[in-house]
């Protein structure tokens, strides 16, 4: 299993205002963001989780929340913190919990398959040190914003794999030393 970051910041790490992306809607983020991500579990806060219930993301849901024990979806559970979340993350792709996703090996192993970590600013914080990869939308632009996406030593990650959209940047990291 591999925690992979998936998220759309601006220039200056700007990732939501008021529960909303700051910038303008992008169809080809969300496009390729919601392709991605389909097949395998996910990780989520609480209010990330609530602010998507009309269209959750993933197979399966992890919600890291302290003041729930459990929500009222079927392809969603509760982790009280980032251990019981990982816990439970193995215990989806290793086929113990439903939803694996075998896609990343190709080779029909679960041993590198993705568990993406999708937000909010405190959980991309909490994940960063575990995080193998990071794929970020990277905007055009600055914008004004309540929640900022973490920063990173460039020393420890490489960019993998670049592609260019309008008004955003693909941009895949790999920690260095970390499988691809």
């Amino acid at each position: 299993m591999q925690l992979v970051s998936v998220a759309a910041l601006a220039e200056n790490r700007a990732i939501g205002r008021d529960g909303e992306v700051p910038w303008p809607h992008i169809e080809a983020d969300v496009r390729q963001y919601r392709e991605r991500v389909a097949g395998s579990p996910v990780i989520l806060g609480r209010r990330t989780f609530d602010s998507m219930r009309d269209d959750l993301p993933g197979a399966r849901q992890i919600v890291v929340s302290r003041s729930v024990d459990s929500v009222d979806v079927p392809t969603a559970v509760v982790a009280d913190g980032v251990e019981s979340a990982i816990a439970r993350a193995e215990d989806l792709v290793d086929g113990r919990g439903g939803g694996s996703d075998d896609r990343a090996d190709g080779d029909g192993t679960d041993g590198d398959a993705p568990v993406y970590v999708l937000g909010g600013g405190a959980i991309y914080e909490l994940f960063q040190p575990h995080l193998g990869r990071m794929v970020l939308s990277h905007v055009a632009g600055s914008y004004d914003g309540d929640t900022f996406y973490p920063t990173w030593d460039r020393d420890e990650w490489t960019v993998a794999a670049e592609t260019e959209f309008d008004r955003f940047t693909l941009r895949e990291w790999v920690r260095r030393g970390a499988a691809s």
